[in-house]
């Protein structure tokens, strides 16, 4: 009876032991994904299980209900502890849009850039000037490239047609690395860094958009006018009840700094303060959390914004929709009308280039033809032209 109890307690010890590690693991990927209100429920178990095995090794049957009673009290009160950070956690995010330039490459087969109907009327056979840009407009300029330039492969980190964050685009036209780039919109920030480069830049609107926000589909709101808005990003406005709305606390997200859509809502509040953006702690291996700007959660009091281009692919399902501005909604003929109270656009910008071909290259992208992959990549065109022209 003794050896065989003997062996028994081993196994428990044994399977303790061998858990464990596993046991570890689990808590450290659940602290690293940032489910870290998952650790109680994750240690509870290994506990629980434990207990139970040291019930069966030891023969307390006549205390099984306690053991059973205890284990299933302590693994379902920590799941129950864990339910609001999880349902918090794993609600739908919307982020800025994010383009796949390997899909958009010039000249090369099954590329998703768009092309003409008919051959250039203009086209550049040497000196190619050096294009770069903000990565969302790649789809727009790689599809210039291809229509004007010479056939072969374009690296998009190291040729003629690069694509970086609008920051290191911009130092590659002031070094000179570049001789046009492509851009939404600049921060402050990279405006007095042209100017203490003592650079003048050339800007050429070459596509026209919207700066637009969304909210829940099921928001009640319709509309909101730019006093609203300005009021809810700066803190002033709290509650949807005061704009028209359920009484619900407004959840006001916004985006990390230096993305276009967040300079583009700096640009708009004006000298209005923008409050403090919505924060989610993400974990470090040094075993701290950083605080970074939360995503936006669809949730029925949420509202945010982007461009009106970057919200196609948000609107497919049809759980958000786009809020109209002093009643005046954000679509393709109030934007051509130019009746949209925030309009946006995106320009081809210079600085003293030297390439014999750019004016006539930029004079070419507001052409017909440019224009009309302008608008076949989902941009309003910044001149209409007649089908016979």
């Amino acid at each position: 009876m003794g050896i065989r109890l003997r062996k028994k307690r081993f196994k428990v010890l044994l399977i303790m032991l061998l858990l464990l590690p596993l046991a570890g693991v689990g808590l450290v990927y659940a602290y690293l994904k940032g489910f870290a209100f998952l650790q109680p429920l994750i240690g509870t178990v290994y506990l629980a299980f434990g207990a139970i095995l040291v019930m069966v090794a030891f023969e307390l049957k006549r205390y099984q209900r306690f053991f059973y009673g205890g284990a299933a009290v302590l693994v379902g009160g920590t799941a129950i502890y864990s339910i609001p950070p999880w349902h918090e956690k794993t609600r739908p995010v919307i982020s800025e849009a994010k383009v796949d330039i390997l899909e958009y490459l010039p000249f090369q087969e099954g590329s998703n850039v768009m092309t003409l109907n008919e051959p250039s009327s203009f086209s550049i056979k040497d000196d190619i000037p050096v294009i770069d840009g903000d990565t969302a407009l790649y789809p727009v300029y790689s599809a210039f490239a291809q229509a004007v330039y010479p056939e072969k492969d374009y690296d998009p980190h190291d040729s003629e047609v690069m694509s970086n964050q609008t920051g290191e685009a911009l130092d590659n036209l002031i070094t000179g690395k570049a001789d046009m780039i492509f851009v939404k919109n600049l921060s402050i920030t990279q405006l007095e860094t042209v100017e203490r480069a003592g650079k003048e830049l050339i800007s050429v609107p070459i596509g026209q958009d919207a700066f637009v926000f969304f909210v829940h589909a099921k928001n009640s709101v319709e509309s909101l006018t730019k006093d609203e808005i300005r009021g809810i990003y700066s803190g002033w406005i709290t509650n949807w009840k005061d704009i028209g709305g359920n009484d619900e606390p407004i959840r006001a997200f916004q985006q990390p700094a230096d993305s276009r859509s967040q300079i583009a809502l700096e640009w708009f509040m004006g000298n209005d303060r923008i409050m403090d953006a919505p924060q989610q702690e993400i974990a470090s291996l040094t075993g701290t959390t950083i605080g970074e700007v939360s995503d936006y959660q669809n949730d029925k009091n949420a509202i945010g914004f982007t461009f009106r281009h970057d919200s196609t692919e948000m609107m497919k399902n049809n759980d958000i929709k786009l809020l109209k501005v002093e009643g005046i909604e954000p679509s393709d003929e109030m934007i051509k009308k130019n009746v949209y109270p925030i309009p946006a656009h995106f320009s081809v910008v210079t600085t003293g280039t030297d390439n014999p071909h750019v004016e006539a290259f930029i004079e070419w992208m507001r052409s017909k033809q440019g224009q009309e992959i302008v608008e076949k990549t989902g941009y309003v065109p910044v001149r209409e032209w007649k089908i016979d022209e």
